[in-house]
């Protein structure tokens, strides 16, 4: 079974650059504090090392 990463953002995307906006919105995540859950692969892991400064990650 493939582990899931818990991504949740803790930063605002007001102020960053459209690229940055961008990627937080393809993960999912729309509000400060809002939780989504991924499947762990190399595109999900790229986009968060992007937005590494924005967002906090847990493995479930």
């Amino acid at each position: 079974m493939a582990s899931k990463l818990q991504i949740t953002l803790k930063k605002s995307k007001i102020g960053q650059k459209p690229k940055t906006r961008a990627t937080i919105t393809a993960l999912g995540l729309r509000k400060i504090g809002m939780t989504v859950e991924k499947n762990d692969d190399p595109a999900i892991r790229g986009m968060i090392q992007k937005v590494r400064h924005m967002v906090e990650v847990k493995e479930v």
